[in-house]
């Protein structure tokens, strides 16, 4: 029976100014040293020649086969809170690392702070952390038609590694009888987007690029995001109980005419967030027909407008609702008892997970891809087996090579031995991090475009049980 052996790609790659940029010319990687820094882990330095010029980096082989080894989401202590990949790996106590999703950098919409929570759903250790936010309301490059927010790149308890999708499945359950509507606003948006300042680090980084063009492709690509209402209408079950499906957990954008849910996972930052822009528009006004619900151990304890923020307790959960959701969340009283129970479902069940979009399926680069923008990206794919992951992270600002295209990423992870993969984010996002047997402490391996480390949303953590005095430690 062969051995699962899962690879990690860890390759840096020297981003530099934009420029056209073509695929064909591009060359296989080679391997110039190699040494075992872990039991299961072997380090190697790695070169390519680009069409454009060398880019440079390092592999980490991670043997998946090693019972000592395993892999698993970075994450800071809270969803809506960024930190450094340096910090959260040794955090966790992980002895490599590299950063994740795109996430909330910056923000639009007057008065409102971005949350920093990530693009695509979360899970560590088995556990559903928060789920994808509507497609329009991503952060990120330009994407390939047919890329979805719920795509995600992930380990399962087999050790196998998958590209796949994972939904939120959730439910709302209210016991009893439903009183009127109350509380309804009388105030009606403003017509229009309402711009704040200026996105952060749009010229380094590809978080914001081609949004408003990603916003008018959405109408055409998701037509059925026309009519939110209807997918997100609440339904009486046989025994007449109500039944409100769930639209997000512990994300910073909910879907039009839906209903969120908030658990202690999510931290402080405010949840007004979530009732702005639209399924389409991310820069679109707030909705002025929000409220949300505070549930303490089953039960309803209040109902409030407009959406809070705060610390929300262990055994509390907030229920967010705008539009329509916002109507049936006003019919709930104090005292008034409900279930909540949802997952984050897919065609496996996975241990750990980070969102992207995918760039190679099927050993084949996805039509439409970016073959001209030269930048610094951050990319992970799997074998066709699932017994490779390859997470690759691309410099930018560095003298030492030109950087790839996401056209060339994707080609260079299919030479390297992937069967799909994704882009995760990038620009001064990317980070590669390692420490060795005797360091106390990761160190950055890569050259961050600005210099020094950028706080994120999560990452991609390597962890080895035979770390003397480091054992893991599980973050609530």
């Amino acid at each position: 029976m062969p051995r699962r052996t899962l690879s990690l790609l860890l390759v840096t790659v020297a981003a530099g100014a934009a420029a056209p940029a073509a695929t064909a010319g591009a060359r296989p990687p080679h391997f110039t040293a190699a040494s075992r820094v872990w039991p299961g882990v072997v380090f190697r330095a790695f070169a390519a020649a680009g069409a454009r010029g060398p880019v440079q980096g390092y592999l980490l082989d991670v043997d998946l086969s090693e019972p000592r080894v395993t892999v698993g989401l970075l994450h800071p202590p809270v969803v809506a809170a960024r930190e450094r990949v340096s910090l959260m790996a040794d955090a966790q106590h992980a002895v490599a690392g590299v950063n994740g999703d795109f996430f909330n950098i910056s923000e639009s919409h007057r008065g409102v702070p971005a949350t920093g929570a990530a693009v695509g759903p979360e899970m560590a250790d088995g556990r559903a952390l928060k789920a994808a936010v509507p497609e329009g309301q991503r952060f990120g490059p330009r994407r390939p038609l047919g890329a979805t927010t719920e795509e995600v790149i992930g380990v399962g308890a087999d050790r196998v590694g998958r590209m796949t999708t994972l939904r939120l499945n959730g439910t709302v359950t209210v016991q009893g009888p439903l009183g009127p509507p109350a509380n309804a606003p009388v105030a009606r948006p403003p017509r229009g987007p309402v711009h704040g300042p200026p996105d952060e680090d749009l010229d380094d980084d590809l978080d914001d690029d081609a949004d408003e063009a990603d916003d008018s492709a959405l109408r055409v690509r998701h037509p059925e995001r026309r009519h939110p209402r209807r997918r997100h209408a609440p339904r009486r079950a046989p025994d007449g109980r109500l039944s409100i499906p769930l639209g997000g957990l512990n994300q910073y954008a909910l879907p039009v005419g839906g209903v969120g849910l908030f658990t202690n996972h999510w931290g402080s930052a405010s949840r007004r967030r979530a009732v702005c822009g639209t399924d389409a528009v991310r820069r679109a006004p707030c909705s002025a027909d929000a409220a949300e619900v505070t549930v303490r151990r089953g039960v309803v304890t209040r109902v409030a407008a407009p959406v809070g923020g705060g610390t929300i307790p262990l055994g509390t959960t907030v229920l967010a609702g705008r539009e329509a959701g916002a109507d049936v969340l006003r019919r709930l009283r104090p005292g008034d008892h409900v279930h909540v129970a949802y997952d984050l479902a897919g065609p496996a069940r996975l241990r750990f997970a980070v969102g992207g979009f995918a760039i190679l399926r099927g050993g084949a680069p996805l039509p439409g891809l970016d073959a001209a923008t030269r930048a610094a990206r951050t990319a992970a794919g799997v074998s066709a087996n699932g017994r490779h992951l390859y997470l690759a992270v691309v410099d930018g600002r560095s003298p030492a090579g030109h950087g790839a295209t996401l056209a060339e990423l994707a080609l260079l992870l299919r030479r390297a031995g992937a069967h799909d993969a994704m882009d995760l984010d990038g620009g001064g996002s990317s980070t590669l991090v390692l420490r060795t047997p005797g360091e106390p402490v990761v160190s950055v391996r890569n050259s961050p475009s600005r210099g020094a480390e950028r706080a994120v949303a999560n990452g991609v953590g390597v962890f080895v049980q035979a770390d003397p005095g480091h054992a893991r430690r599980k973050r609530r």
